[in-house]
């Protein structure tokens, strides 16, 4: 859940505990009040029927005076009576609601009107003289309605306390624990409060964090639109307004938001040619919602013509506006480059051709008048033998050799061009075949050094297949020139599949795997400190007395190699051997 959720969440909890609190504060104040008022409405219906046998017995009293003092007791009488009667109207009216009270009232609501009728006709008897003290209590004894009349108001008031028992004691543990439930719920919401404030305090230092990082991501960003000469910009189509950034001012020569950012405005840098072209292209872009790249010139106000390109894509953000962010940027040195670069390939191209006229002259006219001299030096040997001198025989052996070296040189040279400029495609070869075709190749040579040659078998690779045999008959050629004289030459060819990453002097590799080729022999060898030079065109490690070449034969090993994307390594010990290593690249087919 993410931090905005949980504080939303958490603000959404907070308020509702706040609501239901209230909602039970209120509620139970209100439960609260009722049951005041309960015990209010069963206290004064206590009261009105103490106050209903408090009269009656007042109006008995009444009467009794009258008996034994004679006093005129009739205003008082009837006050009571007359109270008796509100009192009784009061308390059918506190009453009203409660089946139960009125059932038990209902009795009383018989007897007290019979009872006063008795009090009327006890009074008029009285009056009359009729009733002595001994009648009287008589009377008072045989009438059964005071008694049943009392037996009722005490039952009732029995029941009426029960209920303020109740009431009371409802009310007191609703008044103890409302504090405690209130408290305790302040003290959740308290919490929960101070959860949010110290996640949104946490919230505000990662918001401050990321702000930090965004405004040093802004400065970074800033830095790389002026190194990399590009500046941004947006259109929002809501209401069609540019937002540029600063270094797009600076791209046209212009202070940062020197002026309102706005499509004419720009345009107004535009080079008069095109203008035309980029309008059509806006006009494309608020249809289609989006500018494929466009290539344009700008005239500064220095009159400094730059090339821009500029292309944007439409963003929707997640409250559904939606805006073209565009980058513009200055390619005026890569068309510059680029024009250099056209030069430099007219010139490549113009060399080529002088290299291929020189292949032709190398394979026609250099070795047309090279045979004509190696048929005249034939012809000389084979006749003017006997009269030329000793010292003639030596210059002509040294013409012959000379026409020989510059034959080889020739060829080698051919040889070298091709496998600069391969025509061939790379495809599956056998390398056991271009092995085969290499021995076969120099086959004389091996007889006549009786040489030794075991190989591995060697899996079918991506490769060249005429590049393959030439590397193959260069190395095997380049062992057996060089082998002992006293020693039989062997030659061990041996393969693996291998690891870039287990070979350090193997450097920044474009393949995981290379197949390993190790040719190994037992000749001359060659120092240490020669292992990389052996490898430059027309490096001799050895003079033309000693051992003959032409020095381009590693060379082309080389070259095959590099055409390969592969490597080439060489190790030699003087008079123990040398060792060269070729890892062709592992090419997934």
């Amino acid at each position: 859940m993410t931090s905005r959720k949980i504080l939303n969440f958490t603000f959404s909890l907070s308020f509702s505990i706040i609501v239901v609190v209230g909602i039970f504060s209120y509620t139970h104040i209100k439960d609260l009040i009722k049951s005041y008022d309960k015990v209010s409405h069963t206290f004064k219906i206590i009261t009105e029927l103490n106050k209903t046998h408090h009269y009656l017995t007042a109006a008995e009293n009444n009467l009794k005076e009258y008996l034994i003092f004679n006093n005129n007791i009739e205003e008082p009488f009837y006050k009571n009576i007359q109270k008796l009667d509100n009192s009784f109207t009061r308390l059918k009216a506190l009453t009203e609601n409660d089946s139960t009270h009125q059932q038990k009232l209902k009795e009383l609501n018989i007897l007290i009107p019979k009872l006063l009728v008795f009090y009327n006709k006890t009074l008029k008897s009285l009056k009359e003289g009729e009733l002595n003290p001994t009648k009287f209590n008589l009377a008072f004894i045989k009438n059964k309605k005071i008694e049943a009349i009392r037996y009722e108001i005490s039952n009732i008031i029995r029941y009426e306390e029960k209920i303020l028992n109740f009431q009371k004691e409802k009310s007191y543990n609703g008044l103890i624990n409302t504090p405690i439930i209130i408290y305790v719920i302040l003290i959740i919401t308290l919490i929960i409060v101070l959860y949010t404030y110290f996640r949104t305090s946490k919230n505000l230092k990662k918001l401050e964090s990321k702000n930090e990082s965004l405004e040093i991501f802004k400065t970074a960003s800033d830095q790389a639109e002026i190194a990399c000469k590009h500046g941004n910009w947006s259109l929002f189509l809501d209401d069609l307004r540019y937002e540029f950034s600063d270094n797009l001012y600076r791209l046209l020569g212009e202070k940062p938001q020197s002026f309102a950012p706005t499509s004419e405005n720009f345009m107004a840098f535009v080079h008069p040619k095109d203008l035309k072209k980029l309008r059509k292209q806006i006009k494309m872009m608020l249809v289609a919602k989006n500018l494929p790249p466009v290539y344009y010139r700008i005239i500064k106000k220095n009159g400094e013509i730059s090339h821009f390109k500029t292309f944007g894509k439409i963003i929707t953000n997640k409250y559904g506006g939606t805006k073209i962010l565009g980058t513009t940027r200055d390619i005026t040195e890569e068309i510059d480059h680029y024009k250099l670069l056209e030069e430099r390939n007219r010139t490549l191209e113009r060399k080529n051709k002088e290299l291929n006229s020189f292949n032709h002259v190398a394979s026609h006219d250099l070795q047309e008048p090279l045979r004509k001299i190696q048929t005249f030096i034939s012809r000389l040997e084979d006749k003017e033998t006997d009269n030329l001198s000793e010292k003639g025989l030596q210059y002509l052996l040294k013409i012959k050799n000379s026409a020989t070296r510059m034959r080889a040189l020739i060829n080698d040279l051919l040889h070298f061009s091709k496998v600069t400029k391969p025509k061939e495609v790379l495809e599956l070869t056998d390398m056991n075949i271009a092995l085969e075709k290499a021995n076969k190749e120099l086959e004389e040579l091996i007889t006549e050094k009786q040489a030794i040659i075991t190989a591995d078998k060697i899996p079918i690779i991506t490769a060249i297949p005429f590049q393959v045999e030439q590397l193959f008959i260069n190395l095997i050629s380049n062992s057996l020139k060089y082998s002992k004289d006293d020693t039989v030459p062997n030659i061990s060819i041996s393969y693996s599949k291998v690891k870039a990453i287990n070979y350090s002097k193997i450097k920044n590799p474009k393949f995981k795997y290379y197949h390993k080729l190790t040719f190994k022999d037992n000749g001359i060898g060659f120092n240490k400190a020669y292992a990389e030079k052996i490898f430059a065109l027309f490096n001799r490690l050895h003079s033309r007395g000693e051992y003959s070449g032409t020095g381009i034969g590693l060379s082309i090993c080389k070259k095959i190699v590099d055409n390969h994307q592969g490597y080439i390594f060489a190790e030699g010990e003087v008079n123990k051997g040398a060792t060269f290593e070729i890892f062709f690249p592992k090419i997934k087919n």
